[in-house]
């Protein structure tokens, strides 16, 4: 490079942070509402904006297109539970043992007083809500799901949660509102099991006849809906919700809390089941791609983009909203359902040009969607700053102007002028856990390591690569995205560094600076491979 060049790069690099710590400073304690619409399976090539072709999606590409659209942004996992729970806390949830795939009866994974991006809101004066998935677990034992359910969202900083426990294909198959189910008649109790089948509960495997849609695998126990799911219940019927109506019940429930509190700052955690198993869309949409159900059940989602934007419009609060809408983890097509997601994909690219998909430590587990609006206030733009769920908690923070503690977000770094699209500077490196927490990667601008992993290399189940291997494998992203040459052979230096970088924000117990939370021993930390339940 030049000299004249040289010094124009330093002169941009001024001034995107001389414009970055400007717009901090303009926004520091300024409140507006935050809407973060959480997908659920979305891959990274299944939107318009990211190159999809086969299926429409007018409202998400909108957000892209008055907003910021990143390149390089991650999920902390390539599956579900461990994602939330880095989302809302700000710690890498490799850090703390059960926060695999859970069951539908798991207890809450996020302890009762702990800072989390709702509690720290309300502190803020914020009005907090989810609604939609949840999966993090409710109560802290044995649940008895007739009474009182808690502790969960409300005790973690939600003021309102309408939810599903888990996810759409696990037991039991009802809504709970704040602490109890929804449309529960006393004289039908619920039981739920995740062990031994419960006596006089019609087994799916047992008995296809009832079935309206066959599985492939798992997904073989109790029956819902005519439907094959994962666990058993007894009893509940008149609350057990409809998978068709699922997609309207959220967003219904999602605009009221706008409405009712529309004069106040407002956290919506907008968390869609789409595209997840079982693919149910309803019958609105049912045709509208060539893909089958899950190609039917992104439009679906895009339509609850679109009743959101529409209701903050109405409201006249558009102009005072951050949207953030991103995904959970990668993409899935045969996930345990025989709903043609294969055989009709046709040349559509769920993962784009990435390799592996949901459960790999390939790019396509954790790169997902990512888009940033906020009219006014937000321009028009492409990001590539290396951004990460796991920042939520310490950008809002900066956002809002409330102070974390060191005992708060240990992995959450405050990046607002990137997540704004002002600066084009994201983190220096960021972490991504696999299916299991010892399947880790770490990943810099231009690097990315996969250090030796046991486990298989493909799941025989999804057909997905998992990135697994008895050796390093170095990849050089900024020339090769797709992870098809390992070149750790070439570099032994960067591989010698980047293993370092892991093993030190291993052993601290922390990555952000000024964080200093207890760090937990080894006794604490299970046998990774023995939370993997599959999902």
């Amino acid at each position: 490079m030049r000299r004249s060049e040289v010094w124009f790069e330093k002169l941009r690099r001024f001034r995107w942070v001389a414009i970055a710590v400007g717009v901090v400073e303009a926004l520091a304690g300024e409140r507006p509402n935050i809407v973060l619409i959480y997908m659920d399976d979305l891959g990274y090539g299944d939107v318009g904006c990211y190159g999809a072709r086969a299926i429409p999606t007018p409202n998400m590409d909108r957000l892209a297109r008055e907003g910021v659209r990143f390149t390089q942004a991650y999920a902390t996992s390539a599956t579900c539970t461990p994602s939330r729970y880095g989302l809302l806390t700000g710690e890498y949830p490799w850090r703390k043992p059960g926060t695999g795939i859970l069951p539908g009866n798991a207890p809450l994974i996020i302890e009762p007083g702990r800072t989390t991006v709702a509690s720290l809101l309300r502190r803020a004066g914020y009005r907090t809500a989810v609604v939609g998935k949840w999966h993090l677990g409710l109560g802290s034992g044995a649940l008895d799901w007739n009474g009182e359910i808690r502790p969960g969202p409300l005790e973690v900083g939600f003021e309102y949660a309408f939810i599903m426990p888990a996810t759409n294909d696990r037991e039991p198959c009802v809504y709970v509102e704040n602490h109890r189910v929804v449309g529960l008649d006393s004289s039908d109790p619920i039981e739920v099991s995740y062990g031994r089948p419960i006596p006089g509960v019609m087994i799916a495997r047992e008995h296809p006849e009832l079935l309206r849609m066959r599985f492939t695998h798992g997904h073989d126990q109790g029956i819902a809906n005519g439907i094959p799911r994962i666990g058993f219940r007894k009893g509940g019927t008149a609350a057990v919700w409809k998978d068709e109506t699922m997609a309207e019940e959220f967003v219904h429930r999602a605009v009221a809390f706008l409405e009712a509190y529309r004069n106040d700052p407002i956290f919506l955690y907008f968390a869609l089941h789409q595209p997840h198993v079982p693919r149910v869309p309803n019958p609105k949409f049912v045709g509208r791609t060539a893909l089958g159900p899950r190609g039917d059940v992104i439009v679906e989602a895009d339509w609850c983009v679109g009743e959101l934007l529409a209701a903050l419009e109405r409201l006249g609060i558009a102009d005072r909203t951050w949207v953030i809408l991103t995904s959970d983890n990668g993409p899935v097509l045969n996930d345990g359902y025989d709903d043609q997601a294969v055989t009709r994909n046709g040349d559509h690219r769920p993962a784009g040009l990435f390799r592996g998909g949901k459960y790999s430590r390939f790019e396509a587990g954790t790169r997902v969607p990512f888009i940033s609006w906020w009219p006014g206030r937000i321009r028009p733009a492409l990001s590539d700053a290396l951004v990460s769920q796991v920042d939520f908690l310490a950008t809002v923070a900066e956002l809002v102007g409330v102070p974390l503690g060191p005992e708060d977000a240990p992995d959450s770094l405050p990046s607002l002028a990137a997540w704004l699209g002002q600066s084009p500077k994201g983190r220096d490196q960021v972490v991504v856990q696999g299916v299991a927490r010892e399947q880790l990667a770490i990943r810099t601008e231009r690097w990315k390591l996969l250090p030796p992993c046991p486990g298989p290399a493909t799941n025989t189940n999804t057909g997905i690569e998992l990135g697994n291997a008895p050796v390093p494998q170095l990849y050089d992203l900024a020339a090769d995205p797709g992870e098809r040459r390992n070149v750790a052979a070439e570099h032994p230096d960067v591989v010698e560094d980047l293993h370092a970088r892991l093993a030190k924000i291993r052993s601290d117990g922390y990555s952000r600076p000024g964080a200093h939370p207890q760090v937990r021993t080894s006794s604490e930390r299970p046998n990774a491979e023995a939370e993997w339940k599959g999902d």
